[in-house]
Formats: structure tokens, sequence, C-alpha cells
């Protein structure tokens, strides 16, 4: 009992101390620093944006249509302009955001998991397992991811369950095949056969001693197909077999101003826009914890605090 409680104690401040270690190489890093916070932005407008502007969102005006960026007549509701319906496109850009990352985030998360336990097992137990998993990466990784989406799509109703279910299984073989070869350079190393000398299961090995080592390498994956299911998710709006109105995305935004292209530029402008603006945080935020986990190359980190 005493050596579990001196185990808690000591391993408070190691958190702790842990924490503020990678803050201050976020610090140390602009763009980084940046991206976060334009993502928790991002995540702060998708929160509580829909309640506060979801009216303004719908609400119609013919009389304000395709109102050009920088009027003040309505507030700063219309400093980006209005749409074809007189629609403010501050309110739709904010409202749209909920949807928008809610799809690119549960879509990658759900490939992430299913993904990753997948790759855990085909890495671990070998033979048969890993040769039926393997070759139903090699299934799915054989047809275009997109044009998977938009057969599945076009086939089943473009709703939301459907359209997060499409994009998380065209994007499983990444994950299964980077958690695989983590595992099995992982399962050769001595932690892993003390274990295993100890007497612990194979389960336990797998989820107690490899797990948490792939963890960080499927985190940093995760940033990164973040920003790629978000492109899909916009490009499958762009060609109307993503969301229907009248929800919206950011990608539908822009399907629904390019006919408007010589007369309202900033119909498609402004949330293609935002769609760069996400994506571009997303991989450089990806780069950042690369950069951190990797005890290689986190020595640029130390070179820019010596500076």
């Amino acid at each position: 009992m005493e050596a579990l409680d001196t185990e808690q104690i000591d391993a408070e401040p190691v958190f702790t101390e842990r924490r503020g270690y990678f803050l201050r190489f976020l610090l140390r890093d602009p763009f980084a620093f940046l991206s976060v916070c334009w993502l928790l932005l991002l995540f702060i407008s998708a929160i509580i944006g829909p309640e506060l502007l979801g009216d303004a969102a719908i609400k119609l005006n013919l009389r304000a249509r395709n109102t050009p960026p920088g009027s003040l007549e309505k507030g700063l509701l219309t400093v980006l302009g209005t749409d074809s319906l007189g629609r403010s496109m501050v309110a739709r850009l904010i409202v749209a955001t909920r949807n928008t990352l809610a799809i690119a985030l549960c879509a990658a998360v759900l490939s992430m998991l299913l993904g990753g336990v997948l790759g855990l097992f085909a890495g671990y137990f070998g033979r048969l397992p890993g040769v039926i998993i393997m070759r139903f990466s090699d299934v799915l990784q054989s047809f275009p991811s997109l044009l998977l989406a938009v057969i599945v799509l076009y086939i089943l109703e473009p709703r939301v369950y459907n359209l997060i279910i499409v994009l998380a299984i065209t994007r499983l073989p990444v994950y299964i095949r980077v958690a695989r070869a983590e595992v099995l350079e992982i399962r050769e190393r001595l932690f892993v056969d003390a274990a295993r000398v100890l007497g612990s299961s194979r389960t336990r090995i797998l989820l107690r001693h490899i797990a948490p080592v792939v963890a960080p390498t499927i985190m940093t994956i995760l940033t990164v197909d973040f920003a790629f299911v978000m492109l899909a998710e916009s490009g499958l709006s762009f060609l109307g077999i993503g969301i229907q109105p009248p929800s919206i995305t950011w990608g539908l935004m822009v399907a629904q101003g390019r006919n408007y292209l010589t007369v309202a530029w900033w119909l498609s402008f402004f949330p293609g826009l935002m769609i760069m603006l996400s994506t571009l945080s997303a991989n450089i935020l990806s780069n950042w914890l690369r950069m951190v986990s990797d005890p290689v190359q986190r020595w640029r980190f130390e070179v820019i605090r010596n500076r």
C-alpha cells in the first residue's frame, strides 16, 4: 500500500512536468502555436456558434442578396457579405463549422480506432489473422478512396452517418499498415520479452505494453487524416453527394457559390479559405507533434531555445 502511494505521489510531478514540457515546445514554434489557436477557435465556434447564430444563418433578405464584403449595414454579420438569398456569410460560415468538423473528426477517430486495433492484431498475432487483415487492407486500398465514397453514397442516402462511415472505411488501410509496422518492430524489444518471461498474457502485453508505444504515432497520423477527411468531405459536398440542404458545410457553400463566381466571388472564396486554413493548421500541428514525440527531431527546438 505504501509503495502504491509513493508511485502515485511520484507520478503527479512527472505528469505536470511533461505537460509543461510540451507547452514550452509549443510556445517556441509560432506556426504550431497559431495553428492550435485557430483549431481551438474553430472548435469553440462549432460548440456555441449554431446556438448563437443559427437564426441569422437561415434568415432571408432578398433585398440584400449578394452584398459584397465590407458592408456594415446590419452590423458585423454582413462584414463578409451575403449570399444569393441575402443570408449572412459570417453566420453561415460559423454554423457550417459544426457539421464540417464533426464529420471530419468523427470519421478520422472512427478510422483510427478500427484501423489501430486491426493493425495491432495483425502485427502481434501474425499468421492467419494478420494475413486476413492485410488482404482486407489491400482490397480497400485497391479502390481510389474518393471513387469508393462516391459509389457508396450514390447508392445510399447522403446522410451524415453514412458519410462518416464511408470516409472512415476509406482511411482504414493507413492506420492498419502503420500500426502493424510499429508492432512488428516493438514486439522484438527487451521489455516485451521481459513481460513475456514474467508470465503476462499475449492480450495484456499487446494492450498494456505495446499499444501505448504505438499510440503517439497513430495520434500524429490522426491530425493529418483529419485534414484529408475534411478535404474529402468538402469534395463530396461539392459534387452534390455530401451533406444536403438545409444543413450546410464549407464544401456545400463552395458548391452553392460556384454559379456566382463572376458576380459574387466571396460566396466560394471564404468557405474555401476556411477549408485551406483548417487543413493547413492540422498539417502544421501534425508536423509539430511528430518532431516533439521523436527524440531524434527534438533537437530543433533546443536550437531555437539557445538562439
